[in-house]
């Protein structure tokens, strides 16, 4: 992987963690998590013209935030990346929140991330389950469906 292609790679894992960052205290803080190095490592990796993928044991994280799953791909259209996609035992975690799912799909034009397949979704003990989680990394909106089956949770009052 030559110098350039290791630069692209990096900054499209930064631009990945730095947008898919919920913000617990506003604009300001994804701001500066966004300034923070990004650190990436798998068993493997490769560069294309089209993206690149971590494959086995893949994980990105910056600052606080982890990206980890069975595999992660990005996908770049025009030299800028598009798309990124991790499957296999996927989980999300920040200093707040934690998903997990079989798959994720972060679509940078809408700023959407959709993680799929038995998705649970934790923030301290409250904790909710569905097939299908979107949310919307501007909006800080979060919509769970619950596909064949159910959405079920478990909310705790503040202060128990």
């Amino acid at each position: 992987m030559t110098m350039s292609k290791s630069n692209t790679m990096i900054a499209g894992a930064a631009l990945l963690l730095a947008l898919t960052v919920p913000a617990s205290s506003g604009a300001q803080s994804r701001a500066d998590a966004s300034k923070q190095p990004v650190q990436y490592g798998a068993d493997g990796g490769e560069y294309t013209p089209s993206g690149f993928a971590l494959r086995g044991r893949a994980e990105l994280t910056q600052g606080g935030n982890r990206l980890r799953a069975d595999a992660i791909t990005g996908v770049t259209a025009n030299g800028d990346l598009s798309r990124v996609e991790a499957v296999g035992n996927v989980y999300f975690v920040t200093p707040d929140q934690s998903m997990r799912g079989d798959r994720a799909v972060y679509t940078l034009n809408n700023a959407e991330v959709v993680v799929t397949g038995d998705v649970i979704l934790t923030q301290g003990k409250n904790v909710l389950t569905g097939n299908r989680l979107v949310y919307n990394v501007r909006t800080e909106t979060a919509r769970m469906e619950g596909g064949n089956g159910r959405v079920q949770g478990v909310f705790y009052p503040q202060g128990n």
